[in-house]
């Protein structure tokens, strides 16, 4: 009976896990930054194309997101694309920021369909409590992609994409200045 009641248990479990699961092909973690602060957040690749293995993967930077940098991965090469910003902004450091990076790219490595990996940036977030940024992530296989690009039009579901991007949800600082 025990084994019974065990087995049941386990299969409810799965079962209560599977949106988590559906959802985790492509995330951010942490998913939740503070208004205007740095945010470490790591984009996790869960699995290849189609039994592929991932051999880049290109996340888009969101309009308002500041010094973003990327983190060096062993095998990797990294490449980042920027553009000017119309007002050079404040870093908070003692110089100013006249470029935004807009594109990352991670490439030459190799990762398994039966291993994962995260791709890591530092980033500070706009000064926009309540926003919700997304990061456009393209994972190029050895053969074919994935490309985790939908961003849930008013009234749909993030979950309900069949490629969601990855996104970071911005909440209002609390009880602390920047």
């Amino acid at each position: 009976m025990l084994s019974i009641l065990r087995a049941t248990t386990v299969a409810f479990a799965g079962l209560a896990l599977m949106p988590a699961l559906a959802r985790a092909h492509s995330t951010a973690d942490p998913g939740e930054g503070t208004a205007g602060d740095y945010l470490r957040t790591a984009f996790r690749v869960t699995h290849g194309c189609k039994g592929s293995a991932t051999t880049a993967v290109t996340i888009r930077i969101p309009e308002g997101v500041l010094q973003a940098k990327p983190m060096p991965k062993a095998g990797w090469t990294i490449e980042t694309k920027t553009r000017p910003l119309d007002t050079p902004v404040d870093s908070g450091h003692g110089f100013k920021i006249r470029e935004a990076v807009t594109e990352v790219t991670w490439s030459g490595g190799r990762l398994e369909n039966a291993h994962f990996d995260e791709f890591v940036l530092s980033m500070r977030l706009p000064n926009k409590p309540g926003a919700t940024l997304y990061f456009p992530m393209v994972q190029t296989c050895e053969k074919g992609s994935n490309n985790w690009t939908g961003i849930p039009a008013a009234g749909q579901k993030w979950g309900d994409l069949p490629e969601p991007a990855p996104y970071i949800a911005v909440k209002k600082a609390v009880g602390h200045a920047h």
